[in-house]
C-alpha cells in the first residue's frame, strides 16, 4: 500500500482499526482532513506522524507521535476516541453520543521541550 496516498493511508488506517478493533471517525470532512494530514506527514518526513501535534521530523524524537501515536490506546479506552478523534471506540456513537471529544494532551512536556529545542538548532 503507498502510505503516500489518500487511498493508501485509508487502507493503513483500515489495518490499524481491524488490528484494534477501533473504528474510524463517521464525519467525512473530520475524517478526510485526519487522512490528508497523514499523508502529508508521510510525504513530508517519511512516516505518519501525528496530524494534531507538532513534528520535528526527527524520528527518533517523533517516535511517540507515529499514528497510531503511543497514547491511542489509553486516550481511547478512557475518552472513547484518540487524541485527533480519528480513531475511535467501537462503542463510540452509541455510548459518547458526541460528534468531537477533546481529549487531554498526553504527550510528556518534557517530549514537546525537546520538539522545541530541536527546531531552534
Amino acid at each position: 500500500m503507498d502510505m503516500e496516498t489518500k487511498e493508501g493511508m485509508m487502507e493503513y488506517c483500515g489495518m490499524v482499526c481491524k488490528t484494534n478493533t477501533w473504528i474510524l471517525n463517521k464525519d467525512q470532512e473530520t475524517l478526510s482532513n485526519l487522512i490528508n494530514g497523514l499523508v502529508e506527514n508521510k510525504k513530508t518526513y517519511g512516516y505518519q506522524s501525528c496530524p494534531c501535534r507538532l513534528a520535528s521530523g526527527n524520528r527518533d524524537l517523533d517516535r511517540d507521535l507515529i499514528c497510531p501515536c503511543d497514547y491511542a490506546p489509553l486516550d481511547i479506552k478512557e475518552y472513547g476516541a484518540c487524541y485527533c478523534n480519528l480513531y475511535l471506540r467501537t462503542d463510540f456513537y452509541e455510548t459518547v453520543g458526541k460528534i468531537f471529544v477533546l481529549v487531554p494532551e498526553r504527550r510528556p512536556v518534557e517530549k514537546e521541550k525537546a520538539v522545541l529545542e530541536y527546531f531552534k538548532k
